[in-house]
């Protein structure tokens, strides 16, 4: 089968199971397909040499098989920007300067590799069936936000991981949807937005949990008297509750992909206004695709430890706050691709998709991303909670329960996003003029009884 051609795969069983996986698509993988352009093949089928003819064909459909191709070039400007050095002026001066923008570039960067590994991943579903696929999709749907994660706690930037998880979580949940149900019902003034609510009283119900998780190890902080004798149980009980959260959201990929599959399947709706791309089979074979995804994964781990690298400097440089950074510009940048399809999705009135998008993708974070990066810092020998301190905290528990009370009754009009929006401007101001330093969390292993050696306690 991956010896196959991709213009040759619709013959033999290709094409029944691409049927089968194109109702099974998720809202993920219909919002991606939003910022996707059809590929003209007519030049590439006339290379006589059949390996440079798939390899230019991969090209074509990899790189410029999306709208945000125009954003690739800003991969190999950061690369050179952060190797060499241009100018006669001293290198000092010159490192200083440039880090905002390596910065900057880094970030544009992840756009449209953010986008492109959702593409993949559906292409390599094509071959693995609906099962398989769904489950690299809850895997793979925020690679970028976990390997940004795992390059700040390798350089014991605990902040950095926290704000920028938060962060995540808060933007598609405030700004994603608050923008969605906006534009959405300002579109269709004249016509009543609905969508199922079941799907989304599920995955409130696992950010309700999740937001249990964070509030406990806070509040056993603040109960007790003395911060050397919390520090300990406050780490027990934070990795505890991750490996809870990981079995939470183990079984709700066994509850989305298996037993209630139906509740999260999006059928695509056939409309001549719509300019989306719908994929009825594999445009390209199989390990090409695994080969393209293993290469983008590099590419993303490369511009990752740029932006974790350089954003106290581009916080310096700039004025901002690493926390403001962290929980505001960063998710919305690196994110942007899987915004705007749930933007343009609640614009054609399928809210179902944009809820899709930005609850699931929330929920992802919050019972994945964040318990998987307490038990990788665990492995690492590096003390890091699930308590995000008062402030962070307080607004993560704002946010689920506003947009939970905002989904509660199956409509949408555009007051609502309104609503939203305002909440996600609000915090967004409180992290502006958040100007404190950042106090790093201890780098020492406690003693825990799990084998650790005590080298002593640092308390804030």
């Amino acid at each position: 089968m991956a010896s196959q051609e991709p213009w040759n795969l619709e013959s033999g069983n290709m094409k029944g199971s691409s049927k089968e996986f194109r109702h099974g698509r998720t809202a993920h993988n219909m919002s991606s397909s939003s910022l996707r352009k059809k590929s003209d093949l007519s030049l590439v089928s006339k290379v006589k040499i059949g390996l440079l003819r798939q390899f230019l064909t991969n090209l074509q459909e990899v790189i410029l098989g999306t709208k945000l191709a125009v954003l690739f070039p800003a991969i190999p400007l950061v690369i050179i920007a952060q190797c060499y050095n241009f100018g006669r002026i001293s290198y000092v001066h010159f490192y200083l300067s440039k880090q905002p923008w390596i910065f900057a570039l880094s970030l544009i960067g992840l756009t449209p590799l953010a986008e492109r590994v959702s593409f993949l991943t559906e292409q390599i579903a094509f071959y693995t069936g609906p099962t398989v696929g769904g489950l690299l999709n809850a895997t793979c749907g925020n690679a970028t936000e976990l390997i940004i994660a795992i390059f700040a706690l390798y350089q014991r930037k605990i902040d950095v991981v926290k704000s920028s998880l938060l962060g995540s979580i808060i933007s598609n949940l405030l700004l994603v949807l608050g923008t969605s149900l906006f534009c959405g019902g300002l579109t269709n003034l004249r016509r009543e937005q609905r969508y199922d609510r079941k799907q989304a009283d599920v995955n409130s119900q696992l950010l309700l949990l999740g937001l249990l998780c964070h509030m406990l190890p806070l509040m056993f902080r603040y109960a007790a008297t003395s911060g050397a004798i919390t520090a300990a149980p406050i780490l027990n009980l934070s990795r505890a509750s991750s490996i809870f959260m990981l079995l939470a959201y183990v079984a709700y990929l066994f509850f989305q992909l298996k037993t209630h599959r139906q509740l999260f399947e999006t059928e695509d709706v056939e409309d001549e206004s719509d300019d989306l791309v719908t994929e009825e089979e594999a445009v390209i074979s199989f390990w090409s695709g695994f080969a393209w995804l293993a290469g983008m994964t590099v590419v993303i781990a490369v511009l990752s430890e740029y932006v974790v690298g350089t954003i106290e400097d581009a916080s310096e440089t700039w004025g901002l706050s690493v926390s403001f950074i962290g929980i505001i510009l960063l998710p919305i940048v690196g994110n942007a691709a899987e915004h705007a399809g749930a933007v343009i999705f609640a614009i054609k009135n399928k809210l179902d998709i944009s809820l899709g998008v930005a609850l699931g993708s929330a929920t992802q974070i919050s019972m994945f991303v964040i318990p998987l990066t307490v038990i990788v810092s665990w492995i690492m020998g590096i003390n890091m909670s699930l308590d995000f301190n008062l402030l962070e905290t307080g607004s993560l528990a704002l946010s689920i329960l506003v947009t939970a009370f905002t989904l509660q009754d199956g409509t949408s009009h555009y007051m609502k996003g309104f609503v939203l929006l305002l909440c996600y401007v609000v915090i967004g101001a409180c992290f502006f003029v958040l100007k404190t330093p950042i106090v790093p969390e201890p780098t020492t292993v406690l003693s825990l009884g799990l084998g650790s050696t005590s080298k002593g306690i640092s308390v804030a």
